[in-house]
């Protein structure tokens, strides 16, 4: 199956090179892959995994190691943001 993967703001470092252009990037993922796995393959700190969303959709902390990702949907994640 096929998921985009988006990183927002300083986790965009965590990308390959080609995909830190456009902060998105096409994974081709096994049928029970969940978010917090494509957290640990891309070893994004857990500090900085604060706003995760599919498909537009808040997904809490709670869900994430559970959370399946469906074929076609779009996982994004921000870290905490500051500023005033």
């Amino acid at each position: 199956m096929k998921v985009i993967f988006k990183l927002y703001a300083t986790l965009q470092d965590y990308l390959p090179a080609e995909a830190k252009k456009t902060n998105a990037l096409t994974l081709e993922l096994d049928a029970a892959t969940t978010i917090q796995q494509i957290v640990e393959r891309f070893a994004l700190p857990q500090k900085l995994v604060h706003l995760v969303l599919i498909d537009g959709n808040f997904v809490p902390p709670g869900e994430r190691a559970a959370r399946v990702l469906q074929d076609g949907e779009t996982l994004a994640i921000w870290p905490p943001v500051a500023g005033g």
